[in-house]
């Protein structure tokens, strides 16, 4: 009897495993095709359940859809990334909620005292920044899960699209992310990837 592979062993079907890892590719170029409202409330749905500390979910979404919209974020993107997203059927800033503790009540209710734990502001956006990461790495596969291609992005102006589109202080911008139906790319092998021994390993007693 053979052992079973790798893909055998996990609960997902080899298509879905496919779907959200193996076949999926960053994008850089997407088609016309809008992502409607009710794709973004799924992938939200789906989402949502993931883990943070204290249930607190401390990201937030803000969608840019509309030229005049993405016109205000354009400038403060490296060249690189302009074409990109102004293309791209929609654009999404992730951000961190810095008072996402005052919801702790109502999210964490077993644990009323949650809210005054974080009443430092460094220790609360340390959580904020770490967790709402969490949140992104997430959404990355909810976007793919739906069917549908992300292409996150770090070269940007951080402070430059804080203030133009959170300038209350609340949020704190962590990374940008177009979506859409994926197009055509310049074809291209996949980058090596780390093997499972030079990843994990196990400590025996």
């Amino acid at each position: 009897m053979t052992a079973p592979t790798a893909p055998d062993l996990l609960a997902l079907d080899r298509a879905a495993q496919d779907l959200l890892f193996r076949a999926a590719r960053t994008a850089n170029t997407f088609t016309d095709e809008p992502v409607t409202d009710a794709q973004v409330a799924a992938i939200h749905d789906l989402i949502r359940y993931g883990p943070t500390a204290y249930n607190g979910q401390p990201l937030r979404v803000l969608l840019l859809r509309s030229p005049d919209s993405r016109a205000r974020l354009l400038p403060h993107l490296s060249s690189g990334n302009r074409v990109a997203t102004a293309r791209a059927p929609l654009t999404a800033i992730l951000a961190a909620d810095v008072e996402f503790h005052r919801r702790l009540p109502e999210l964490y209710p077993h644990r009323p005292q949650a809210r005054d734990w974080l009443a430092d502001r460094a220790a609360r956006v340390e959580q904020a920044r770490f967790n709402a990461t969490l949140q992104i790495g997430y959404l990355i596969v909810g976007v793919r899960a739906a069917g549908l291609a992300a292409g996150p992005m770090a070269g940007f102006d951080v402070a430059g699209v804080q203030r133009e589109f959170f300038p209350d202080g609340r949020h704190e911008v962590l990374l940008l992310l177009n979506l859409g139906h994926p197009g055509p790319a310049t074809p291209r092998e996949r980058l090596p990837r780390l093997d499972t021994g030079e990843v994990i390993r196990t400590l025996d007693d």
